[in-house]
């Protein structure tokens, strides 16, 4: 059993190691659909503390969107943390350590501090749990900046290494009539 699962951990990183650029475009994707998620925070329940009044309020299928945005979060976290452990598979440093630490702190807030608490805190609706942990469920929302934006950093890096072209290269027929090449 064990055998096993280090041949499917050692096939798991080498198709990742070969996609790496597709898999990190997807992990950017994933994780920029989190900008609405902030900008909403920002917007509707941040700023309604700091103002008294919200910048914006959604409804209907803005709220909607916020929602789909949302769900969106469990699949960015997991493929974001993949681009992090893919860096310390190389050698152990403290950086992706650190952005792995930032990034999977939204579990906490996923998992106990809900953006539903956080909307009731901040609308004057009654919680058992104290108004100031809805302040802290926010920040923890905002430790994805450094992470969104070393994400990023790395795709682009990755595109100059020229791994897109190679990418699109392999998947794309030269001559009509030519079949794709598996990648």
């Amino acid at each position: 059993m064990i055998r096993l699962l280090r041949k499917l951990t050692r096939d798991f990183w080498a198709w990742y190691e070969r996609h790496y650029t597709l898999n990190v475009s997807i992990a950017v994707a994933l994780f920029a659909l989190q900008v609405v998620h902030l900008c909403w925070l920002t917007g509707e329940p941040l700023w309604t503390k700091l103002f008294e009044e919200p910048l914006f309020t959604l409804d209907g299928p803005a709220q909607w969107l916020i929602v789909l945005v949302d769900y969106t979060e469990i699949p960015a976290l997991i493929s974001v943390s993949l681009v992090y452990l893919h860096d310390l598979r190389s050698g152990f440093r403290w950086r992706p350590v650190m952005f792995l630490v930032l990034l999977n702190s939204q579990w906490l807030h996923l998992f106990w501090i809900t953006d539903e608490f956080v909307a009731q805190t901040d609308n004057g609706s009654g919680t058992s749990l104290p108004a100031w942990l809805a302040y802290v469920a926010i920040l923890i929302d905002y430790l994805e900046l450094p992470v969104m934006f070393d994400t990023i950093r790395k795709l682009i890096s990755a595109m100059r290494r020229g791994e897109i072209g190679v990418l699109l290269r392999k998947r794309a027929p030269s001559a009509p009539g030519e079949r794709e090449e598996a990648v």
